[in-house]
C-alpha cells in the first residue's frame, strides 16, 4: 500500500499534508480516550521497537505518528553498518521511554517503501511525525549525533504538534501495543477520500475537482490545498515529451514557460533543488509579469513539497534575495 501523504507516485515528498492543528487534535483525542479507559494504554518497553512491512505501514507508522514520532530504521541483513546502528537505535528507543517509536523496515522485503522514500543507500533513518516524513540521517552515525538528532525530533514533535509520546508500563505484557485510535470523521473526509482514490487511479481531473470542492467550502483546508497542488502538477506533466521539454529549456534560457515546464519535470523526477534553483535563477533575470509568473509557480511547488521541508525553507530565502 502506498503511504498516503508521504509520496506521490513514489517520487515527490508530500511533507506537511497534515496540518499541525489536526495532529494536535488527534493527540488530544488519543489522550482523552486513554483517560476514559481508566488510564489504559501503557505499553511494554518491548513494544517500542516494531518490525513493519508494506501491508502494515499505514497502521503501524502513519496512524501511530499522530500519537508519537515514529523513527524508521531502513536496514538489510547483509548490511554491516546496519548491524552496528540498529542495536543503538533499539537501546535508545527503550531509554527514551516512549518519546519515540522505532519501526524497523527490511529493504529487501519492502522494496516499494524503499523506493517511495527515495533511499539510495542503507542504513537510512527517517522520522514520521503527524503523517509527515522527515529525513534524519544516512550511513554510520555516532551515538552522540544520534542523541542530538532524537532530542531535536522529540522537541519539535511536542512543541509543534503536541505529541508527548507513549505511556510505557514496565509491567505491561509485550505485544499489547495498538494502533492510534481513528479520529472522528470530519465534514470533508468523504470528499478527500474520493480525491485520493481519483489520484491513485490516474483520474487527475476528478481529483482536482474533488479538492476544489473541499476548498470552495473550506478554503483553509491544508490537505485539500496540498492535494490540489499535487494533482495539478501531475496534470501539467502528463503526456509531455521530457526530452523536448529539457531541450527547449536548454536552448531558451530566457523563456519563462520553458523553464517552468522543465521545473515541473524536475520536481516530479525527485530533483527538488534543481526545480527550485532553475526558477529562482530565472527570477533573477526577469522583471514584471514574467517575474510574477515565476514567483507564483514557485509558491505552488513549495506547496507540493511542504512548507516545513528544509529545501523549501532554503528556497524561500533564495527567492527573497532574488526578488529584493
Amino acid at each position: 500500500m502506498q503511504p498516503r501523504n508521504m509520496s506521490m507516485s513514489g517520487v515527490v515528498d508530500l511533507a506537511a499534508v497534515k496540518a499541525a492543528q489536526e495532529a494536535k487534535a488527534k493527540a488530544e483525542q488519543a489522550r482523552a480516550q486513554a483517560a476514559r479507559d481508566g488510564g489504559a494504554g501503557g505499553i511494554s518497553p518491548a513494544d517500542l521497537v516494531i518490525d513493519v512491512d508494506e501491508a502494515g505501514f499505514e497502521n503501524d507508522v502513519l496512524q501511530r505518528s499522530a500519537e508519537v514520532p515514529v523513527v524508521i530504521d531502513f536496514w538489510a541483513e547483509w548490511c554491516q553498518p546496519c548491524k552496528q546502528l540498529s542495536p543503538v537505535l533499539e537501546r535508545l528507543a527503550v531509554e527514551y521511554n516512549g518519546r519515540f517509536l522505532l519501526a524497523k523496515i527490511d529493504v529487501d522485503a519492502n522494496q516499494m517503501l524503499m523506493q517511495q522514500f527515495g533511499i539510495q543507500g542503507i542504513p537510512a533513518v527517517f522520522a514520521v511525525v503527524a503523517g509527515q516524513a522527515l529525513p534524519l540521517f544516512q550511513g554510520a552515525a555516532g551515538e552522540e549525533q544520534i542523541r542530538g538528532t532524537l532530542d531535536q525530533l522529540v522537541q519539535v514533535a511536542e512543541q509543534r504538534f503536541g505529541l508527548t509520546g507513549l505511556t510505557v508500563d514496565p509491567d505491561a505484557e509485550a505485544g499489547g501495543a495498538q494502533a492510534a485510535p481513528e479520529r472522528p470523521a470530519g465534514p470533508y473526509d468523504a470528499l478527500l477520500e474520493a480525491a485520493v482514490q481519483a489520484l491513485d487511479s490516474g483520474d487527475l481531473s476528478g481529483a482536482i475537482q474533488a479538492y476544489k470542492n473541499v476548498l470552495n467550502e473550506d478554503p483553509g483546508n491544508e490537505e485539500a490545498k496540498l492535494g490540489l497542488a499535487q494533482a495539478e502538477l501531475l496534470q501539467r506533466v502528463q503526456g509531455v515529451d521530457p526530452q523536448q521539454v529539457r531541450k527547449d529549456a536548454a536552448d531558451k534560457p530566457a523563456d519563462v514557460q520553458a523553464q517552468i515546464a522543465a521545473a515541473d519535470l524536475d520536481l516530479v523526477g525527485g530533483h527538488v533543488e534543481d526545480a527550485f534553483g532553475r526558477l529562482i535563477e530565472t527570477v533573477s533575470r526577469t522583471v514584471g509579469d514574467d517575474r510574477d509568473t515565476l514567483r507564483m509557480r514557485l509558491l505552488e511547488l513549495f506547496e507540493v513539497v511542504g512548507p516545513e521541508d528544509p529545501r523549501v525553507i532554503a528556497a524561500r530565502r533564495a527567492l527573497a534575495r532574488a526578488l529584493f
